[in-house]
């Protein structure tokens, strides 16, 4: 029987949609210093260069959107301006929780199955996500990892004690959830979020592990089958 592995941001829950909602305030907030796809672009540069420093989250994205602004103002930074950026972070972590749907009876389906909760980010505000959301309970390990790299998904499952070939983790990031998992010999499942953030984007790679679904209430199912697939 396959162990299972989920991602949680816009896997079991929203998350990418208050970033764009954030974003678009803080373009707004810069309308009379560029125009809206330079704030964009320059934003997006700057997470993207932050990523080794602070990781991914909302505190550095609230971090990265204050060093954007000193940029494009040329360090003539407001004060209000910046008390509005450092409240919108504070809004973000304060956001309820919601499950998209389908997960809870797709989880239901798999409760036979050994589920390990693979997430990445910041410590704190994923606690509290998954403290919020609920589904604790229905996973025997909860991974909070900084990068999911194929190291990091091997540590992951020494520490569970799973092989490689015999798990399977499902999620809505081809660069983080799919490839690292198909590099150490598992599958992959890819579940598309309605939004996406490009930097984890990449192509559908040509491979028997590889599997795409259009929502999670196919999960079970896609196990059930390659389980089947396995047997001798």
């Amino acid at each position: 029987m396959l162990t299972i592995g989920l991602d949680a941001d816009d896997t079991l829950w929203e998350n990418e949609a208050f970033f764009h909602l954030t974003q678009e305030d803080f373009v707004r907030l810069l309308a009379d210093h560029a125009d809206a796809a330079t704030v964009r672009a320059r934003l997006y540069d700057t997470e993207i260069r932050n990523l080794e420093i602070y990781g991914y989250g909302i505190k550095g994205f609230t971090l990265s959107m204050i060093q954007t602004a000193l940029e494009l103002t040329g360090g003539d930074l407001p004060g209000p301006v910046t008390a509005r950026l450092l409240a919108l972070g504070q809004e973000m972590l304060r956001h309820p929780v919601r499950l998209l749907d389908g997960v809870e009876a797709a989880l239901d389906a798999l409760a036979d199955h050994r589920l390990i909760l693979i997430t990445k980010g910041d410590v704190m505000d994923q606690e509290r996500k998954v403290a919020s959301s609920g589904l604790a309970a229905r996973f025997e390990r909860i991974e909070i990892v900084q990068h999911k790299t194929e190291d990091a998904y091997a540590a992951v499952l020494k520490r569970a004690g799973v092989a490689p070939e015999g798990f399977l983790m499902a999620g809505n990031s081809m660069k983080s959830d799919v490839l690292p998992v198909i590099g150490i010999g598992g599958h992959g499942v890819l579940i598309p979020a309605a939004l996406g953030w490009a930097h984890e984007h990449a192509d559908d790679p040509d491979h028997p592990r590889f599997h795409r679904l259009a929502r999670i209430g196919e999960l079970a199912a896609l196990v059930a089958r390659i389980e089947r697939d396995l047997r001798p």
